[in-house]
């Protein structure tokens, strides 16, 4: 099975369940929890759960947030490569969960700000390996030399590449231009429908894909409760699949990140992509039946 080498963010997600509709100006009573987060190491904790030899590079503060997020990605399995910021806390995302399961994130990325090209270990960069880049890395202006080290690295090693998209509101401040600039010799983009909709003013994802077909040799969208698509210029149409059926949302946190640990595997190990589609949506619904972003230990 081919090793994949995640490079991008780490996160502790402060996780504020409602459990009513939001009283503006008074109080919700709400489930807080604390979990580890961060669509990169999302990615990889996924990843490693389904057998896949991963390593994950990334950045944290000095704190014990930082300590404890280092030894849980130790505990997935994950070779965990990361630097130590002094200076810099541990990310931060702020996830706000409706009763109704919708979420909102409120983000300081903290020492994932300061990444460096320096942090990118190049031993990890091997041919036959993937580069899984999570999109926030080139997003972010602190860490983008450094995301965009790591993918000249990955063509100099003939390495394959897959970006995500990162989010949408960031997406429209960076320009799409200037993201299509930055993920030149990506081989497969990941990206939701708004964040599609973002990169090409599509609102359709059928549509959107076949725009982005111009850049990407490969795109796949997720779609949420619709599904998801994957579209090669050349084809009449994109293959779609459903979604998996989920008895109740309780919190959508990384759905997407599991998503793309479940298609990966089968996309790298060449099964059709019905097939690695499949695999995304049924890790995505199992992701969505706890609260957290990553599966537990």
């Amino acid at each position: 099975m081919t090793r994949v080498v995640v490079v991008g963010d780490l996160m502790t997600d402060a996780v504020a369940r409602a459990a009513y509709p939001l009283a503006k100006g008074s109080d919700t009573p709400a489930s807080v929890t604390m979990h580890g987060g961060g669509s990169g190491a999302n990615v990889a904790a996924w990843l490693s759960v389904e057998g896949v030899e991963v390593a994950f590079v990334g950045r944290r503060g000095s704190d014990v947030t930082g300590r404890n997020r280092d030894m849980e990605l130790m505990g997935y399995g994950i070779d965990a490569r990361l630097v130590m910021d002094p200076e810099r806390p541990t990310g931060t995302c702020v996830v706000l969960v409706t009763h109704k399961g919708d979420r909102t994130m409120m983000s300081d990325p903290g020492a994932n700000a300061a990444l460096l090209p320096d942090d990118i270990p190049a031993d990890l960069f091997t041919a036959g390996a993937h580069l899984h880049l999570s999109g926030y890395s080139l997003l972010n202006e602190g860490s983008r030399n450094a995301a965009l080290h790591a993918m000249r690295m990955a063509r100099g090693a003939g390495m394959s590449i897959s970006v995500d998209g990162g989010s949408s509101s960031p997406l429209k401040r960076a320009g799409a231009e200037p993201f299509f600039e930055w993920t030149q010799g990506t081989k497969l983009l990941l990206v939701s429908a708004s964040e599609a909709e973002a990169l090409t003013g599509r609102e359709e994802p059928e549509l959107a894909a076949k725009v982005l077909t111009a850049w990407y040799p490969q795109v796949v969208i997720k779609m949420g409760e619709d599904g998801a698509l994957w579209y090669t210029n050349g084809r009449p149409d994109p293959i779609i699949v459903p979604a998996e059926p989920v008895k109740k949302v309780v919190d959508g946190t990384g759905a997407g990140d599991a998503f793309a640990a479940g298609f990966l595997p089968a996309w790298l190990d060449g099964k059709p992509p019905a097939e690695a589609l499949a695999a995304g949506c049924r890790l995505a619904a199992k992701a969505v039946d706890h609260l957290g972003a990553r599966p537990a230990l």
